[in-house]
């Protein structure tokens, strides 16, 4: 998809702020500076379940912000977290992000490499290779930029009511599917999550941008089986 890159640098304007970003190839994946949407991720995703003890997948690690976020909900008990990309994870092993010695430490918290995509659409063995079928509390996904802006042609198809079906099966009644979005929200999408789950909604978070001086916004959406 592109060569991948860490880079660790100081932004002089915000007064020598460190600033950790994550590229492929020209796009830029994560930056630290801009984290409010993928912490709201797991905040919205988690709120209103109220299941004692909850598990949690996170589609794509990242510098670690949404998998961080649901490990502070008080109810959840695991997060697995699935990335594409070896190398990110080796990134948190070695503390090379701020959250990694975080995430790496946290024994509820398991990092493995797959294709989050694949075992969505995979027939019957599901996200967790130990336990094939499980069903989890919560799904909560961040790696392409939008639903119609995809890092590969090949995710396009988990976006159509098809897939969306297919991934409902590794949710708990009740449990939520909730997906980070860097565009507006998208009708198309709202319909296509419609037509699978019992509820959803598009929330638009906004934020500001320090660097532009200027407030930004990204989306999330929440379906509920």
């Amino acid at each position: 998809m592109g060569d991948l890159s860490l880079r660790r640098r100081r932004v002089l304007s915000l007064k020598g702020r460190e600033v950790f970003e994550v590229k492929l190839g020209d796009d830029f994946l994560m930056s630290s500076l801009f984290s409010e949407g993928e912490i709201a991720l797991a905040r919205l995703g988690l709120a209103g379940l109220d299941a004692a003890e909850l598990d949690v997948v996170v589609g794509g690690l990242g510098l670690g912000y949404t998998a961080s976020a649901a490990l502070d909900h008080p109810g959840v008990r695991s997060v697995l977290v699935i990335e594409a990309l070896a190398e990110v994870i080796r990134w948190h092993q070695k503390g090379l992000v701020p959250l990694g010695a975080k995430l790496a430490a946290d024994a509820r918290c398991r990092l493995v490499n797959g294709d989050f995509f694949a075992l969505a659409l995979s027939d019957g063995q599901g996200f967790d290779h130990d336990e094939p079928g499980r069903r989890f509390h919560a799904i909560l996904l961040d790696v392409d930029h939008s639903p119609r802006n995809l890092l590969h042609a090949r995710h396009g198809v988990f976006y159509e009511p098809a897939g969306l079906r297919s991934l409902a099966r590794y949710l708990h009644p009740g449990g939520v599917f909730a997906l980070w979005s860097d565009d507006p929200p998208d009708e198309d999408f709202l319909r296509a999550l419609a037509a699978v789950f019992s509820t959803s909604r598009a929330h638009v978070v906004k934020f500001h941008n320090p660097l532009l001086n200027r407030d930004a916004a990204n989306t999330v959406y929440v379906a509920r089986t």
